[in-house]
């Protein structure tokens, strides 16, 4: 929901900057964009297509997320040069280095997830399991290795969208609004 935010955020600036200064958008060269089809399909699958997610068996999801961030990760660094690749790199191998360190899983806090839920009690999520069919496992907090780096922050209450996200996902919004925003430069 962040990251689909910010692209939205990203491409109606530098869609209005490029109409008001009178410039055409130009997108860069990226080295090994193949790269990004091939991690992102199956999240995509695994993650936002349910009838197909249902089918993955869980022991193969760690193994999915961390070749997949990898490959992430590589065209980052592959593409530094370009405006936004900083923030994108760093907010990647934190989520990288904190699912990876997690046994391949995104950790949420049942205390986040009660923020998300506040009629549903803290203790009524089960901690070691996986949360519906998405990336995350909930653990508490003695159980997670890096917790700062998880999935702890939430929306504000007034948005009635529930979600979590982590520090990482922040710094690869913030990348994906500069990279934009960059396409309208001359």
């Amino acid at each position: 929901m962040i990251l689909i935010l910010a692209i939205v955020i990203g491409l109606s600036a530098t869609l209005i900057r490029a109409r008001l200064k009178n410039r055409t958008l130009k997108l860069p060269k990226f080295n090994l964009e193949w790269l990004v089809f091939l991690s992102v399909i199956p999240q995509v699958f695994a993650f936002y297509i349910p009838s197909v997610g249902r089918w993955i068996p869980e022991s193969v999801i760690p193994y999915l997320q961390i070749s997949t961030m990898l490959g992430l990760v590589i065209f980052t660094a592959a593409n530094l040069a370009h405006p936004g690749f900083w923030y994108l790199g760093l907010g990647l191998l934190s989520n990288f280095l904190v699912i990876s360190i997690n046994g391949g899983w995104m950790p949420i806090l049942p205390e986040t997830l009660h923020r998300m839920v506040p009629s549903k009690p803290v203790e009524a999520w089960e901690a070691g399991t996986r949360l519906g069919l998405t990336k995350d496992r909930i653990l508490v907090l003695d159980d997670t290795k890096l917790a700062l780096l998880s999935d702890r922050f939430t929306v504000p209450d007034w948005i009635s969208y529930k979600v979590a996200f982590s520090l990482g996902d922040i710094l690869i919004s913030i990348g994906i609004v500069v990279l934009l925003w960059s396409l309208s430069q001359e």
